[in-house]
């Protein structure tokens, strides 16, 4: 299966939340893809580039630890409150956005609490069968 460039718009799912989430680009970003801005590795600030997933169920994650806990044991998800320190991984290297590596569909961001997130769909228009090999159009405004 070929791999895909991630624009804004992008759906996410994280192994420890309840719901899918997305992906916000923010349009400081000078290259587009199917008329959205286009991702790269450091898009995965939480609450401005990643939604909530929801309701996280790991234990590592302090609310729902104690949520846990008031509940006798019986695991007791909290609001998704993710962190996500490090960057998407391992990105496009030979093709920068911004300066920094174009983000892929394969591409995973590791949360914190223990949930990784993935990308379930890449948010183009009409993705069809990617070229890798083809650089996507810059777009300055």
């Amino acid at each position: 299966m070929a791999d895909s460039y991630v624009c804004s718009g992008a759906t996410l799912r994280c192994t420890m939340g309840t719901n899918q989430g997305s992906l916000t680009v923010l349009p400081i970003h000078r290259t587009d893809l199917t008329g959205k801005p286009m991702a790269n590795i450091s898009d995965h600030v939480p609450m401005v580039n990643l939604g909530s997933f929801g309701r996280c169920c790991s234990l590592a994650f302090p609310a729902t630890a104690a949520a846990t806990a008031a509940n006798q044991g019986v695991l007791t998800p909290a609001p998704c409150m993710h962190n996500t320190p490090m960057p998407w991984l391992p990105g496009k290297l030979d093709y920068l956005v911004d300066g920094f590596p174009a983000l892929l569909k394969s591409d995973h961001c590791q949360c914190m609490w223990g949930g990784t997130i993935s990308i379930v769909d890449d948010g183009q228009k009409d993705t069809g069968s990617a070229d890798m090999s083809k650089k996507p159009r810059k777009n300055f405004k």
